[in-house]
């Protein structure tokens, strides 16, 4: 540990101001711009002269940007939606420039030549070496028409890759459904009813007693519940076709051009590094050594799990006809909008069980603090919540993390759906824990986050409660917190989550996951929220019983989206056709048809406005990983004090420190093995 001063910085969302956030971030931009030409003027080559200077530029830009940007999701509106895409341009053309810096490049590629690199501690030499693959990604080698085009398609696709999103959350917001007929709603339990009765008293223009949206929450319960198979149908349509040319708004927040475009500018973008293909590009910074070894993973789990899967859709098909023959005839099937519906009633004849029935035993608040409690007997640390100070809304709360009476971390919690807000669960970071240089002398920055998701609200008759996949996708986030609040890393670019291979950092997510499932810790994050009675056995062992539900269908839902947005990057040519593939891998791969008006690809955020193109594959990549490093636990005990010491030492204490496979065999004692998760999924 370092001896120098803490310091924990805030974010201040009041401060950003719509109308004047252009304005500021040119100034910045411009004293950044500078500083650094300043830094390479000074001629100098030492890590304090060269790469100390540009990490406090990258904390600063980041402590601007990462308010604006988070705001941005999730308290969207027309004024800051219009400032922030304006900010996206500028922030696109200062990292073009940077990344192409010839002299800021000579200047890191003579302090790797110096005898002082090997001097250098380990995170030091990673860091170094990942910033001069970043100069080589960024076109600083390449010839000045070349790189002017680079900066082109850079600036370009910043602002394609937002106007994705923008269509994303504004056809999802365009479409609702006033609903005064209760019997409509049908199979619907009270606490979705409940909210479907506050979202219309919410509403300014609903005068209906209950109103729908495309919000998940609502589409999820509709989709699992309602009785009303048109109902489920229409629901259907309109969130399998947001942001397209088919459904209800056709053309209106229409994607395709916009999905296009990116794709081909990134093509062009990776050969004009000479690259053959983006996703070539892609593997560059992940730890896949080729695009053969991705799909030859992706395609031995499908050949695995299909079998499985198409087990399960013929039972659920079999099942939906037995018991609602009339609709589900033998010629017209089970369909698309049928699956969750049918899904959830054989779950509740085969176990007697239904997410329903768990979900007055997880009320947020006490898995919340059941959550951190697990945290604490793995990893020692602990959570106190305090004043948020300046925030944005009345739904966020806001935790210090402990160790030893001592801050070493903090977290802000933004869980519930709401307009205005983009769908989904993220996190993201506002401070990197890093030895930070300014006008006050050194001292010791620690990591702040921010954690986002959209889970069912409270209403007036009850408090948040949690489905178990809620509380899942909770502990999933979580596990990202971890890895950016518990690193122990004091190198900006490999502290915390920075300088991980895109296909490991979902490793710390997903290994949070399997807590979720284990009896001692199930103890601590459920209680009934009116009694607290703990979750009944009876319930527990139905629960258990019932985890490898369905469980090879949505492993091949996984793989069909990643074998499609990876083929996609990595075979996309002009006049491509995107549907064609799609339709191919689901041929291939998936076991529920979908109609043909299906349009998944034009809301695929992850690919086409995250950070996740021709990268999908890294949810199973790395859930490889993180079953094979639960199995220890397995083996040793979920709460083994020792165990969780070794895997925060080696795992989330390392950040981007070191390689992620050097990392996991020091952890694990060997290579990862994929027949931990074929166990773990039931698919054995």
């Amino acid at each position: 540990m370092t001896a120098y001063q803490p310091i924990l910085d805030l974010p201040s969302f009041s401060k950003v101001d719509a109308s004047t956030l252009v304005e500021e971030l040119r100034a910045l931009l411009d004293e950044c711009r500078a500083e650094i030409a300043r830094v390479i003027d000074s001629g100098r080559s030492s890590w304090d002269d060269i790469v100390q200077p540009m990490d406090e530029l990258a904390n600063r830009l980041n402590q601007f940007w990462a308010p604006v940007s988070h705001l941005n999701a999730v308290r969207n509106s027309e004024s800051l939606r219009e400032a922030y895409n304006a900010a996206v341009e500028l922030l696109s053309e200062y990292y073009t420039e940077l990344g192409q810096n010839k002299g800021l490049y000579q200047a890191y590629q003579a302090l790797e030549d110096s005898a002082e690199f090997e001097k250098l501690p380990q995170a030091k030499r990673k860091a170094l070496e990942d910033a001069l693959r970043s100069f080589r990604l960024s076109g600083v080698s390449l010839e000045a028409d070349a790189q002017k085009r680079y900066g082109d398609i850079s600036r370009r696709l910043a602002q394609l890759t937002s106007k994705f999103s923008d269509n994303v959350l504004d056809a999802t917001q365009a479409w609702k459904k006033p609903v005064n007929d209760k019997a409509v709603l049908a199979g619907l339990p009270d606490s979705a009813l409940d909210m479907l009765r506050s979202a219309a008293s919410k509403a300014d223009d609903c005068e209906a007693e209950y109103l729908l949206s495309l919000e998940f929450p609502c589409y999820h319960a509709i989709m699992t519940y309602c009785d009303t198979r048109e109902l489920r149908e229409e629901m259907y349509i309109a969130f399998s076709t947001r942001a397209s040319d088919q459904g209800p708004h056709a053309g209106q927040f229409d994607n395709t051009e916009t999905m296009h475009e990116i794709l081909g500018l990134r093509q062009e973008m990776a050969r004009l590094l000479g690259f053959d293909t983006y996703a070539e590009y892609s593997l560059a910074t992940k730890m896949a050594e080729d695009p053969r070894a991705v799909t030859s993973f992706l395609e031995e789990l499908a050949e695995k799990g299909r079998p499985f899967a198409r087990r399960e859709f013929d039972e659920l098909q079999a099942f939906a006809r037995e018991s609602d023959g009339e609709r589900i005839t033998q010629a017209q099937g089970l369909q698309a909008w049928d699956v969750g519906y049918y899904s959830e009633k054989l779950r509740k004849s085969r176990y007697d069980l239904s997410q329903e029935a768990l979900r007055p035993y997880f009320p947020a608040e006490r898995v919340i603090k059941g959550m951190f409690s697990v945290v604490s007997k793995l990893f020692g640390v602990q959570f106190e919540q305090a004043e948020a100070g300046d925030c944005y809304h009345e739904d966020v709360t806001f935790y210090q993390v402990k160790r030893d009476g001592e801050v070493i971390a903090a977290v802000y919690m933004d869980l519930f759906a709401r307009q205005q807000k983009r769908g989904g669960a993220w996190m993201a970071d506002y401070a990197v824990r890093y030895e930070r240089h300014d006008q006050d002398g050194v001292r010791l920055q620690l990591p702040v986050a921010f954690m986002t998701s959209n889970f069912t609200p409270a209403t007036d008759n009850q408090p948040s409660l949690l489905t178990h996949d809620e509380v899942t996708t909770l502990f999933h986030e979580f596990g990202h917190a971890l890895h950016h609040m518990l690193t122990q890393i004091d190198c900006y670019d490999v502290s915390g989550i920075n300088g991980v291979a895109w296909d490991a950092v979902e490793l710390p997510s997903q290994f949070m996951e399997n807590w979720c499932w284990e009896p001692e810790a199930l103890e601590l994050i459920s209680g009934h929220y009116e009694t607290g009675e703990p979750l009944p056995v009876d319930l527990l062992d139905k629960m258990l019983a019932a985890k490898h539900f369905n469980s090879g269908m949505m492993m091949v839902r996984q793989i069909e989206f990643s074998l499609f947005d990876f083929r996609l990057h990595q075979e996309y040519e002009t006049g491509f056709d995107v549907q064609k593939l799609l339709d191919e891998v689901r041929s291939k791969v998936a076991v529920v048809k979908v109609p043909d008006y299906n349009r998944f690809q034009h809301s695929f955020s992850h690919v086409f406005a995250g950070g996740y193109a021709a990268g999908y594959y890294s949810y199973k990549w790395a859930e490889v990983l993180a079953a094979d490093a639960f199995d220890l636990f397995s083996e040793k005990g979920i709460f083994d004090a020792e165990t969780g010491q070794r895997f925060l030492e080696n795992i989330l204490s390392k950040g981007g420190s070191e390689e992620a496979l050097i990392l996991f065999k020091r952890f694990r004692g060997r290579e990862p093995s994929v027949e931990a998760l074929l166990k773990q999924s039931g698919l054995q």
